[in-house]
């Protein structure tokens, strides 16, 4: 997969990070868009690295999605536990 769809796969997985973690996020759209993306990466690189589990080059694969999406939550909640409170 390239770069764009990493990126594509990113927004999307931030998405479902999203539903799967509902409440008010400190970045909003835009913040949880980019942890979507960041996630998407880290997960891949998690799941090659440690896992022992080389993400496949095609795009609907199933272990991919559960990477970027995994990839996603950590990131997210890793956020609103640093970030979380400083709106108030």
């Amino acid at each position: 997969m390239g770069i764009i769809s990493w990126i594509v796969l990113g927004l999307l997985a931030g998405a479902v990070a999203k539903l799967l973690l509902p409440g008010r996020d400190p970045g909003g759209f835009i913040g949880t868009t980019v942890i979507g993306i960041a996630g998407a990466f880290v997960g891949g690189w998690i799941s090659a690295r440690y896992l022992d589990r080389p993400i496949a080059d095609d795009f609907y694969d199933g272990a991919t999605w559960v990477a970027a999406i995994g990839g996603s939550l950590v990131l997210l909640v890793a956020y609103r536990i640093l970030f979380g409170h400083s709106r108030r």
